[in-house]
């Protein structure tokens, strides 16, 4: 009961401080998930008696947990965007999904296999895992709140690319589950671009288009929208597209952004937009704590044991130069600045995303012990050094920029 009561006062702290520290922290160089992150290391070394935290063996709580945290940030992240869906207004946008995203878990996955002597399928699940940028931790270098058109190309090209990314990293993480179970077979390849490549992205950009234009429609036309919760509706538009979609087999994550952008673009200009925004963004914020205090838990709790001296050189590459130039390929067609380019291929920030894909994989694969806690260590340490990177860069570089 003591520990009960010591978690419930502790998540209440943090939950004050990410409320109210934001404010005051616009001109240091330290950033709130930094201070979770901190906050969740020391919290075993003072209270011992805290529950031991490791996401190998909690997996399904881990998954749900990061699960539940993306969808409601890719709620949020598609009711931000003013701007029309457009092949040149989104250009930049294709460009790191088609290209910047293929091309970082491709050379992950070699070094994952080279350099740390994983298996094939846990190599191309390591690329996949940390591919995705995070729409939970990359508020910062968003775009602001419906209708405030502050949608700059960095700011738009990072939140359009975090909504999407974060679905379409399920098919190379379904490859690395294929590969786990069959090998590199005909069979299994053809069957996972048939369904986990064309059907699944196809299903989910279909329901989501579907879904959202249809809670659009209740809320606008048939009641009247300031009667509505908020809350209520943020939750009911995330939860019943990502649901759902999943239950005709196809990605909940990316049905859940076009649904989102799709009860955006309806009554585009109403006011109610902001509020259900809003309500989104803080039950985000409020994932966001819970899990953030959770993996600095994990750290102490031992999640790096198995961190090689490779992975840690395969982690800050990744960071400091995989993602920045296969980011600046991907945007060679894009009309923004170099400067807004390289800004743009430096902020990808890993975060929440990674822990669901790798819970999600490891779950739901044979990959042994051993090499699941290899591609913990990899990735969480990828993830630290992107809040710790990021945290402290971020700033200076939107200054820059604007």
């Amino acid at each position: 009961m003591n520990e009960y009561m010591l978690g419930l006062a502790i998540i209440g702290l943090a939950l004050l401080a990410a409320a109210t520290l934001p404010r005051f922290m616009k001109q240091w160089p330290v950033s709130l998930p930094m201070l979770l992150v901190g906050v969740g290391i020391t919290l075993p070394w003072i209270w011992p008696s805290l529950p031991r935290v490791d996401p190998v063996d909690n997996g399904t709580l881990t998954e749900h947990l990061a699960e539940l945290a993306v969808i409601i940030s890719l709620t949020s992240a598609g009711l931000k965007l003013d701007r029309r869906l457009g092949w040149r207004r989104w250009r930049s946008t294709w460009g790191l999904l088609a290209i910047t995203m293929p091309l970082c878990i491709g050379a992950m996955a070699l070094g994952g296999y080279f350099a740390l002597g994983l298996p094939l399928a846990a190599a191309i699940m390591l690329g996949a895992v940390v591919a995705p940028t995070d729409p939970v931790l990359a508020s910062e270098v968003q775009v602001g709140p419906p209708g405030e058109k502050r949608e700059h190309e960095v700011r738009f090209a990072l939140t359009s690319e975090a909504g999407l990314n974060d679905g379409l990293a399920f098919p190379f993480v379904n490859l690395a589950l294929t590969v786990a179970a069959s090998g590199l077979a005909i069979g299994g390849l053809t069957h996972w671009v048939a369904v986990d490549v064309i059907w699944k992205i196809f299903a989910g950009t279909a329901a989501g288009a579907a879904i959202g234009y249809v809670i659009a429609i209740i809320t606008f036309r048939w009641c009247k929208p300031t009667a509505i919760g908020g809350g209520l509706l943020a939750l009911a538009l995330t939860l019943a597209s990502y649901g759902l979609t999943e239950l005709i087999h196809g990605y909940g994550f990316i049905a859940v952004f076009v649904a989102a952008m799709m009860f955006r673009r309806y009554e585009s200009h109403h006011e109610y937009h902001r509020y259900v925004h809003d309500y989104a963004e803080q039950i985000e914020q409020q994932f966001m704590v819970i899990l953030l205090l959770l993996f600095g838990m994990a750290i102490t709790h031992g999640l790096f044991e198995a961190l090689s001296w490779p992975g840690v050189v395969l982690a800050g590459r990744f960071l400091l130069v995989i993602r920045p130039l296969a980011g600046l390929l991907g945007l060679i067609r894009s009309e923004a600045r170099y400067e807004e380019r390289a800004a743009i291929s430096i902020l990808g920030i890993r975060g929440i995303g990674t822990f669901y894909y790798l819970a999600h994989g490891l779950n739901q694969s044979h990959i042994e012990h051993y090499h699941a806690d290899v591609i913990w260590a990899v990735a969480g340490f990828i993830v630290l050094l992107s809040i710790m990177l990021h945290g402290t860069t971020t700033s200076m570089l939107m200054r820059r920029i604007r």
